[in-house]
């Protein structure tokens, strides 16, 4: 999914039963997307498609402080850098739709964009 010795961007769309990740290049377009089950084995899947920490230039996790917390930890262990980002306004969301994909790439946009805290 990620082009070799490029810097991408990452962004997970997190739910209570699935996380969905998106990659960007550094020109901010979409390499994929893929949804991964929100347990212990489905965080070593996800984790372990990412190109290395020294790769990714951060992860943008949607609700750290819930359904993304353990994914969170998980990726912090793993050393990548990750930001917190909010969920697409109700306006983008109408206009782009509405789609865990779609989400997730919002959310590296966000964080490559400078919002994630």
């Amino acid at each position: 999914m990620t082009p070799p010795n490029e810097v991408v961007w990452a962004g997970i769309d997190t739910h209570t039963d699935t996380h969905t990740i998106a990659l960007l290049d550094e020109r901010g377009r979409p390499l994929g997307a893929e949804t991964f089950t929100a347990d212990p084995d489905g965080y070593d899947r996800l984790i372990g498609m990412l190109p290395g920490p020294g790769r990714v230039a951060a992860v943008g996790v949607e609700g750290t402080n819930s359904f993304g917390a353990a994914l969170a930890r998980r990726l912090t262990a793993a050393g990548y850098e990750v930001r917190e980002v909010l969920r697409p306004r109700r306006s983008v969301r109408r206009r782009d739709g509405r789609s865990d994909p779609l989400d997730a790439v919002a959310a590296a946009r966000s964080v490559m964009a400078g919002d994630g805290t």
